[in-house]
């Protein structure tokens, strides 16, 4: 705030004179300078030489609107040729600079300051830019106050190179470092910048890993992780960081920053997970940690999932009593346990040691519900065959199904996670058919004669050739994008996560994360280009075998031809020695007639690979997602809109069209005004041309003129401009035959 004062009192001479001239005795205003040539012309004048100079320029230039100011250290009674200037003009002494000061906070916040001239001095470089507040601080708590060390230091160490060269003068430097040392608790000796910012975050961690942080260094730390300028030098010092030897873990804070402690502490809990008594007081930790914001920043997000496992309670799967409550428990709770294990999968699969005992824990957990799932079992019955053509049958709007090969109803319920809460979500579930493999259950998809067709083209075809005059359109995911398409249900496939899983096993894990931000991002995007309603179904889930030994293998002796898949068995004849612990199934499949399934997460032993698979019957490959979005229902408050001339258009003679939009008569709220939208046209399914955006005001009548432009049959959307929400269409034909103006 000096520089505020200081030009405040120079303006005073400004205002009646070009030139004035600023006295400083003691030196120790210099540092002023930088601001004061920002805003007037400066001339140093400290000789009788220099004198002469400035005297020269100044009087070379005039007259001039520039204001001039002649800065000097001669006192002023001593100054020559600068002299008359302070008679003529104007000039303001500062004998001392302290002195200075203290009468300018006396003045401005009717208080007295006391502090050694130095701590004077270096608190006024530092209230530079700073307004009263600051100078109100440092008089009621001291020199502590003349550096913000929260607000200084994250700077200071995340590039102290350059903190030293660009920050403050040499005199301010190392009354700052002394403040630093002050705070670390040792003497000041002058070392590297770089040395003493090491320091600095040695204290940081250290004090994490004790947890006694000192508390300025703890925000600093907690602004380090928030900071996007500065976060990328943490990683740095962190790698460079060896914890205490002799530290105890639990002891350490709960916004820590190492990994390693995460894994120790992991560790032990792995150790003691089966003592009910000792788990209530590690859940206690967890949940400090996992409610850490720096520990997320971090990347270090595993303790949500280690808390589901954990705390989750078995013994309400004692009192399910049907099928159809074993569906329900599942879809409310249990998948939460299959979102956990793959996540912990996806985190420690290389570290055995890690997972082991939490994967015995969840398959422990799965064994008991599994026997409930099985005792319920009989009399299973699918409801997958013909879902595409019941969704249209049901849905007279504009309406997309993504159709997902893998997609278990646990990653579809992450999905959920992530899109917009905005629009309203009905989340359902299909039960898939068995065998749970893409090429039978994607046949149940579109198919509703319960024919397994290999080929998707042809998949397509059927449901094509069920719906005469109803158009639908078939698509890739990765094609969806913000522009309208002309059918009214729009099909988008999906393979990868199933692509991934048999390619990559448990390697795949790692992209699953992208994967489901991926379908929330299109789900949005489908819900705002113009679809009432977007489903999410799939053919099946899948299982993780996870850390898997040769005796975890299921290994068994068949009778006559047979095959012989991860998940499932198909046989020509009936198998009595498979009973007890298998499912069968009649069902045909080339020269096959019986399916056989483990009652297990185990696989059975095959030449190939493990970890991800699917074609089971257990209820993460079984239940699968049925979920609806749609945008909620504001027609109410909107001005219907619609083409009023579809009649002339089914044949319009020459190169032109007119296109008559019609708003509606009726009376209606504010919100019924006006409504902003636009005309899209196609032709073979094709957008083709675009208009721009036009208001319609409430019974008003516009007429839109457009060209065929070689296109003999176009349809054109009229589109809501802000939800995109179709309002109305017409087919546009052209009638080829030539006008012959009456001559027959």
């Amino acid at each position: 705030m000096i520089d505020t004062w200081l030009q405040n009192d120079l303006n005073n001479i400004f205002a009646t004179h070009p030139v004035a001239v600023l006295i400083d005795e003691s030196g120790d205003a210099n540092f002023l300078l930088r601001t004061l040539e920002q805003i007037y012309t400066v001339f140093c004048a400290n000789s009788e030489v220099e004198e002469l100079h400035v005297k020269y320029l100044i009087e070379r230039e005039q007259p001039s609107a520039k204001k001039y100011l002649i800065y000097t250290s001669t006192a002023k009674d001593k100054l020559k040729f600068v002299r008359e200037y302070c008679e003529t003009h104007g000039s303001l002494e500062i004998r001392t600079l302290q002195n200075y000061i203290k009468d300018k906070v006396h003045q401005t916040l009717n208080l007295n300051i006391n502090l050694p001239k130095e701590e004077l001095i270096t608190a006024a470089k530092v209230s530079i830019g700073k307004d009263k507040g600051y100078w109100f601080d440092v008089c009621h708590k001291g020199a502590t106050e003349i550096f913000d060390l929260k607000k200084e230091l994250l700077p200071f160490i995340h590039d102290p190179v350059a903190f030293e060269a660009d920050k403050y003068d040499a005199q301010l430097r190392e009354s700052f470092y002394r403040k630093v040392n002050d705070l670390l608790k040792q003497e000041y000796i002058p070392k590297p910048a770089k040395t003493l910012a090491a320091e600095v975050v040695k204290a940081i961690l250290d004090g994490l890993a004790c947890g006694k942080p000192i508390p300025i260094l703890e925000a600093v730390y907690y602004d380090w992780l928030d900071s996007v300028s500065y976060r990328d030098s943490f990683s740095n010092y962190l790698s460079n960081y060896t914890l205490p030897s002799d530290m105890d873990i639990w002891s350490v804070k709960s916004s820590h920053p190492f990994r390693s402690v995460d894994e120790q502490w992991l560790k032990i809990i792995g150790e003691h997970i089966g003592n009910k008594e000792s788990l209530p007081d590690y859940l206690s930790k967890i949940s400090q940690r996992n409610q850490s914001k720096q520990a997320k920043a971090l990347g270090i997000s595993f303790w949500s999932d280690v808390k589901i496992l954990l705390e989750f309670d078995p013994k309400d799967i004692a009192y399910l009593s049907s099928f159809p409550e074993c569906v329900e428990f599942y879809t409310k709770h249990f998948y939460k346990l299959d979102t956990a294990i793959r996540n912990l999968y996806t985190e420690f699969l290389n570290k055995t040691n890690l997972l082991e005992p939490f994967q015995a824990h969840y398959k422990q957990l799965v064994a008991i519900f599994l026997d409930k799932w099985f005792k319920y079992f009989t009399g299973y019955q699918e409801q997958q065959t013909g879902i595409l053509q019941r969704i249209i049958d049901e849905n007279s709007v504009k309406t997309a199904v993504i159709v997902g090969d893998g997609v278990a109803y646990e990653m579809a319920c992450q999905v959920a996670v992530k899109v917009n809460n905005g629009f309203k979500l009905s989340k359902n579930n299909l039960l898939a058919d068995i065998p749970s493999e893409t090429e039978n259950n994607m046949s149940r998809i579109y198919m509703a004669n319960g024919v397994t067709e290999k080929v998707q083209s042809n998949r397509e075809k059927y449901l094509r050739d069920q719906n005469p005059g109803t158009a639908i359109d078939f698509i890739k995911l990765d094609e969806v994008n913000e522009e309208p398409r002309p059918a009214n249900y729009l099909i988008c496939t999906y393979k990868d996560i199933d692509d991934m899983g048999e390619k990559l096993q448990h390697k795949a894990l790692k992209y699953f994360p992208e994967t489901i931000d991926y379908f929330a991002a299109k789900i949005s995007i489908l819900l705002n280009s113009g679809y009432a309603k977007v489903y999410l179904i799939t053919d099946h889930g899948f299982v993780l075998t996870g850390l898997l030994s040769e005796s975890d293998k299921i290994s068994v002796a068949l009778d006559g031809v047979s095959e012989k898949a991860e998940r499932y068995i198909r046989v020509v004849e009936q198998q009595p020695t498979l009973t007890g612990s298998y499912i069968e199934a009649g069902k045909k499949y080339g020269h096959f007639n019986y399916l056989y399934f483990s009652t297990t997460m185990n696989p059975f032993k095959t030449p190939g690979v493990y970890g991800f698979s699917h074609g089971g019957v257990a209820p993460q490959e079984l239940i699968t997602p049925y979920f609806c979005w749609e945008r909620a229902d504001d027609s109410s408050q909107t001005l219907t809109v619609t083409i009023q001339n579809k009649d002339d258009l089914k044949s319009v003679t020459g190169e032109l069209f007119q296109l008559k939009i019609q708003a509606d008569k009726s009376a209606g709220d504010l919100f019924s005004l006006n409504r902003k939208v636009y005309l899209v046209f196609f032709s073979h399914k094709k957008q083709i041309n675009k208009s721009d955006v036009f208001t319609i005001q409430r019974e008003e009548l516009i007429a839109k003129e457009y060209e065929f432009d070689r296109n003999a049959e176009i349809e054109a959307h009229l589109l809501d401009a802000q939800t995109k929400e179709l309002l109305d269409k017409v087919i546009i034909k052209q009638n080829k035959d030539r006008d012959l103006g009456g001559l027959f």
